[in-house]
């Protein structure tokens, strides 16, 4: 069968839901965050406006007049007004008044407050006219009475205008706060229309492209869902649609070769039925019984209806790979490495139906990989642990896996921490498991394991299990450690 590509898979799918979702609230709050920054930033160059008037507002006229009076007076003289730390020079004061003011006229925008600058600066020059005069008189030793007359009729009303135009320029900055103001209320008020009608668009969007992606997933789940069903009942020619172009088509393609390997695997078993021994065919009869796979493929519909597809493809990917070292190509023997993919794909499985009572850990040494082992060693002693250790035990238990390499011998332990076994059942197993398979009445997988230990490598081969009620069970299987040759036929003699 050819391999399915995901064309639209789900996970583009939801991220393109995402993206129609958030890339409009995203532009949204970007312009928001521009433009309160503008609108702060004109808030901050207004507030620094004022109060820079506000200083010259408030001390300006006062200072100016206190200096050009005591230089009228006589008390300090131009040269050494600087000198009084109560007192400024009038042309340093006048220097820095021209300096504020030329830079706030550079950096104001309203018509207004630059029309009032303008005068004010107009009104600096003459007020630095007037201090010229005043100085020329003093050096030229012209009377006081003319001096105090100027000061009078010339510097105060001056310095008077001077203040009223600082006032101006401050009130308009005021009015320009109030019409910025304005301004930002009213794009509040459109920006919120626009946000209103933006999210009735994108609801009326979201909606349609969820129904869309929703009915393109379910439908085919449903009808991968009625495939399985039909297939759990035993009808192996069913095939699901595998035309969607997404992961669940990539699914459906693994069930179809699931359920064609299954049914490869059935017609095979028929063909071979007289070859087989009857302990084998009982052994293969379990690992394929429709209950378990009816429960896995439930476990799958089940994942998909919950929206984790993934998992779903694992689970089934995990089957189909525990199925594939199940047929082995007819072989009796396979490498340790495989009948460890073996239990791992049978335990990973079984880890998704039974999560929350499961746990396991397989610590098979790499050095063994390459060395053999009959087919369907381990899985039967990993399923007994789950079924009659660690279901009984009702909480959560671990299954653990180890092997290791002791000189010419390979010793597996299958370990759990369940219900285990007083010592009048221990040893009833123990019995049973001695006894050919076909007269056994407990335990048929164990007894069919080492059954066949026995018989193609040794009677010093075999099983040995230990049990305590209440804390587990311990099964270890001792094999020679013989290389594994594909080139070779199956039987260890030949």
């Amino acid at each position: 069968m050819q391999t399915v590509k995901v064309k639209y898979s789900i996970k583009h799918k939801l991220i393109l839901l995402s993206m129609v979702v958030a890339i409009p609230f995203l532009v949204m709050v970007v312009y928001l965050i521009y433009a309160l920054h503008n609108y702060s930033k004109a808030y901050d160059n207004i507030v620094s406006n004022m109060t820079v008037a506000n200083n010259y507002n408030l001390n300006f006229k006062e200072e100016m007049d206190e200096s050009l009076y005591k230089l009228v007076v006589g008390y300090v003289t131009f040269e050494t007004v600087g000198d009084d730390k109560s007192l400024k020079d009038p042309y340093v004061l006048l220097n820095e008044l021209r300096s504020e003011f030329g830079n706030l006229m550079s950096i104001t925008t309203d018509g207004e407050s630059r029309a009032w600058l303008q005068i004010l600066m107009r009104n600096i020059d003459t007020l630095e006219d007037r201090v010229d005069d005043i100085r020329t008189n003093i050096e030229n030793d012209n009377s006081y009475d003319m001096n105090i007359e100027m000061l009078d009729n010339n510097i105060y009303i001056m310095t008077e205008l001077i203040q009223d135009n600082i006032q101006s320029y401050i009130y308009y900055q005021t009015k320009s706060m109030e019409h910025l103001t304005e301004q930002l209320n009213e794009r509040v008020n459109t920006f919120t229309g626009f946000c209103g009608v933006l999210l009735f668009l994108l609801l009326f969007l979201v909606v349609a492209l969820i129904i869309m992606i929703v009915t393109g997933i379910i439908e085919p789940i449903q009808e991968l869902s009625r495939v399985t069903q039909k297939v759990a009942k035993g009808d192996f020619s069913a095939r699901a649609p595998a035309d969607s172009e997404d992961e669940v088509a990539v699914l459906a393609d693994s069930v179809n070769s699931m359920t064609e390997s299954i049914e490869g695997l059935v017609r095979k078993i028929k063909e071979d039925e007289r070859k087989m021994r009857r302990a084998d065919l009982r052994l293969l009869q379990e690992q394929i019984n429709p209950h378990f796979l009816y429960n896995t493929l439930d476990t799958i519909v089940w994942l998909i209806e919950g929206n984790d597809p993934e998992k779903a493809v694992n689970v089934v990917m995990s089957l189909s790979e525990f199925f594939r070292l199940v047929l082995s190509k007819g072989r009796e023997y396979i490498t340790i490495q495989e009948e460890e993919l073996h239990i791992k794909s049978y335990l990973e499985i079984q880890q998704v139906r039974y999560r929350d009572i499961l746990e396991y850990e397989i610590q098979i040494a790499p050095e063994l990989y390459q060395y053999k082992i009959l087919k369907l060693t381990l899985q039967p002693l990993v399923e007994n642990s789950l079924y009659h250790g660690i279901k009984y035990k009702r909480a959560k238990g671990t299954i653990s896996v180890t092997g290791v390499l002791q000189g010419d011998e390979i010793r597996f332990v299958v370990e759990d921490n369940g219900a285990g076994m007083d010592e009048e059942e221990l040893e009833k197993l123990k019995g049973e498991i001695n006894k050919p398979c076909q007269d056994t009445e407990k335990g048929f997988g164990l007894a069919n394991v080492n059954e066949r230990i026995r018989m193609n490598f040794g009677q010093e081969y075999g099983m040995r299990i230990e049990s305590v009620k209440g804390k587990g069970t311990r099964v270890e299987i001792v094999i020679p450690a013989i290389p594994y040759a594909a080139d070779k036929g199956e039987n260890i003699n030949e």
